[in-house]
């Protein structure tokens, strides 16, 4: 996990370049959509570091749009809790360890709640969808499809609860643990294992047993926690101070 660190950080000098579009992606998707895509991969991939100032006109020569998508981009990307607002301009957020206990823990409450109702009211149909979709996650593998197909699994599986007040819960915590995450399936052994356990809590949603798809959620959400700490306990010899903040350490 080291080397992947490593390499990831050795990228540093391509800020800009997208590594998720092509060329009909880029001329369907809208400025505004393309920026945030290009900015949150970069950030996945640390070469927007973490507590690094960034400010608007560089961001505008960097990504080769105006004011207004770039403003637009960093405004998602607050709600994402992957940038936020200083006295200067605007910063990558650092790793804040004791947000990232919190949620988790505020995670795992409300996937249980969810899981054991989408076990009640979730339809064949829905969860062959969603089987479709977890399926994705081990050919199409780039920081944006995989923002988009992670974010995607866990919300649909909340939304299967038929509860809108959970899924938009479980959808704000997740999209902010994403980059942490990213540092755990950016290996081949990361997505297997997310692709392993998203189909057995499929399967027993699907076979309507609530205890144990909460047992086996809960499991595979504190298997995610233990290697997002391990990894980046990795990654404070290759990043500076700035990059974390908070004092928790995770446990259980």
């Amino acid at each position: 996990m080291v080397d992947n660190i490593a390499l990831t950080l050795q990228r540093t000098d391509n800020v800009g370049e997208d590594p998720t579009a092509t060329t009909g992606s880029r001329a369907e998707a809208s400025v505004s959509e393309r920026v945030l895509s290009r900015m949150r991969a970069d950030i996945f991939l640390l070469k927007l570091a973490p507590g690094e100032a960034i400010a608007e006109r560089s961001l505008e020569r960097s990504y080769g749009a105006s004011r207004t998508p770039i403003r637009e981009a960093l405004g998602q990307l607050i709600r994402e809790g992957l940038i936020v607002r200083t006295s200067r301009g605007y910063a990558v957020a650092p790793f804040d360890m004791d947000e990232l206990e919190e949620s988790f823990e505020y995670r795992e409450l409300l996937e249980d709640a969810a899981v054991r109702l989408a076990c009640r009211r979730a339809e064949p149909q829905a969860l062959d969808a969603l089987q479709e979709t977890v399926d994705r996650g081990l050919t199409e593998f780039t920081p944006q499809s995989w923002f988009e197909i992670g974010l995607d699994v866990h919300v649909r599986l909340a939304e299967l609860s038929g509860n809108r007040f959970l899924r938009e819960a479980v959808q704000d915590v997740i999209s902010r643990t994403m980059r942490i995450r990213w540092l755990v399936a950016n290996t081949p052994e990361g997505r297997s294992a997310a692709h392993r356990e998203h189909s057995e809590i499929l399967r027993l949603v699907r076979a309507r047993d609530a205890e144990a798809a909460a047992t086996a959620l809960r499991q595979h959400g504190r298997d995610v926690r233990r290697q997002a700490y391990a990894a980046l306990e990795e990654s404070r010899r290759y990043l500076g101070a700035r990059s974390f903040v908070g004092t928790s350490l995770g446990g259980d």
